[in-house]
């Protein structure tokens, strides 16, 4: 009922709160592929990072984003792991 009352364009408390999670997963990716080694390896994750959040820019399903950025949360502890794998 409250979301009535606002202008076009603004966001409700909750859809803030699952921006900043997904902006939040993003920079962390991007730290994360900072740490690998090889450039072109480094390259390749970058450009894969970005066009995946591209391609999911338009989600609007409550139940999709959280389970986009559950996903993606795996897929950063599963590079992380691989990383510390490979410096050890």
């Amino acid at each position: 009922m409250a979301s009535s009352c606002l202008p076009p364009g603004v966001l409700t408390l909750k859809q803030f709160m699952r921006r900043q999670q997904v902006l939040l997963l993003y920079r962390k990716i991007f730290r994360a592929i900072r740490q690998v080694p090889s450039e072109a390896d480094r390259k390749y994750l970058q450009d894969w990072a970005r066009e995946e959040f591209k391609r999911n820019k338009s989600a609007t399903e409550e139940d999709t984003i959280r389970m986009m950025i559950t996903q993606g949360n795996m897929q950063l502890k599963e590079l992380e792991r691989t990383l510390a794998l490979a410096k050890s």
